[in-house]
């Protein structure tokens, strides 16, 4: 009689907030049905339309041991495969990326504005990309050479908050934002030397951020170390969970908290680089996404590390249907990413106990 008692008393101290969300697992299925209903949405939209057995047939005929007669145009079957396939899975692996990485830092740093440029990976992309352009190399070198400035930004970044006395992680923040200014002003420095009728321009869209030039090609370059990147922000998930209560309480149950950083930040790091490298700069949505989900499943990371990728997949998706059909010239994505993200951060902060789940 005495449990039953303790139980109702614990539920009737429930929020009624907990009492009305649905379950993680609920969450995390509606999460991936409607992921998947906007990949195939998207796959219908462009200049030539493509209906949905049309998209199939095109799919299908690519299998192994698997023959259709076409009963679709040839510009229909490149535009599907060529063009939107691998645009919609870029789309889809940097929203997940980025969603992940801010998710996780906000975790690790305990910090809930955290977001993946915190450790001037996006800065140092930015300023690859811009070197690259002032270069006058090709697509693929843009990528490569911003990829590489952004893992030297972050490992610059390490370098030094090690050196910092005292604790680590502030050292670590506060390393971030000094070599993230340093490669700003290096990146307007060669915006100031740029050709003002041919490199200026390009430099100034590739960091408004874009995924118009994502071709097959890119995607098979930048989808291991994207995948590398989730790779331990997926399997130390649980662990998150423990070092958000302390160090001391993490090293009673049995949990290295600094192994566990190193390895979420090392992570976090590659996923921003990787996707960075190839979109550009797109601010809000590692910052906004997470906190959206945590609204929706709680702060247990053993769910809201896959509902932040699955969110922020689908958003990032859906943003690039309205930056590349809004108009008839494309829409920079981090013009649109700001437009949505900021009022809906600006609601989180009016709303006190927005920062709780």
């Amino acid at each position: 009689m005495e449990h039953t008692d303790i139980n109702v008393y614990e539920q009737e101290n429930i929020p009624d907030r907990e009492k009305r969300r649905l379950s993680g697992g609920t969450v995390l299925v509606l999460l991936a049905v409607v992921l998947l209903f906007s990949v195939v949405f998207s796959f219908s939209l462009g200049r030539y339309p493509i209906g949905l057995r049309e998209l199939i047939g095109i799919i299908l005929n690519r299998l192994p041991f698997v023959r259709i007669e076409p009963f679709w145009s040839g510009a229909q079957e490149v535009a599907v495969l060529n063009i939107r396939m691998p645009r919609i899975f870029m789309a889809v692996l940097v929203g997940a990326c980025l969603s992940a990485a801010g998710a996780a830092y906000q975790g690790v740093f305990q910090n809930p504005i955290a977001a993946p440029d915190i450790l001037g990976a996006s800065a140092g992309a930015g300023f690859g990309a811009a070197l690259a352009i002032f270069l006058g190399m090709s697509h693929a070198g843009v990528t490569l050479l911003a990829f590489v400035a952004s893992l030297m930004t972050v490992f610059l970044v390490f370098v030094i908050g090690n050196k910092v006395k005292g604790e680590k992680t502030l050292g670590l923040v506060l390393a971030g934002i000094m070599i993230s200014s340093l490669f700003q002003s290096g990146t307007s420095f060669i915006k100031l030397a740029a050709d003002p009728n041919n490199k200026l321009p390009a430099i100034t869209y590739w960091l408004m951020g874009s995924l118009s030039g994502a071709d097959n090609d890119e995607l098979k370059f930048i989808v291991w170390p994207m995948l590398l990147g989730l790779l331990p922000l997926w399997l130390m998930r649980w662990r998150l969970n423990v070092i958000t209560m302390g160090d001391d309480e993490a090293c009673s149950l049995g949990v290295d908290a600094g192994k566990v950083r190193l390895a979420v930040v090392f992570g976090a790091s590659l996923a921003t680089a990787a996707s960075v490298s190839v979109s550009g700069m797109i601010g809000w949505v590692g910052l906004v996404i997470p906190h959206m989900t945590r609204r929706l499943v709680g702060s247990d990371f053993r769910v809201l590390m896959p509902a932040s990728i699955l969110a922020g997949g689908t958003f990032m998706l859906l943003v690039d249907d309205i930056s590349r059909t809004l108009m008839t010239t494309e829409i920079p994505i981090g013009i649109l990413t700001a437009a949505i993200g900021a009022p809906f951060f600006l609601l989180l902060i009016i709303r006190r106990d927005a920062w709780h789940a």
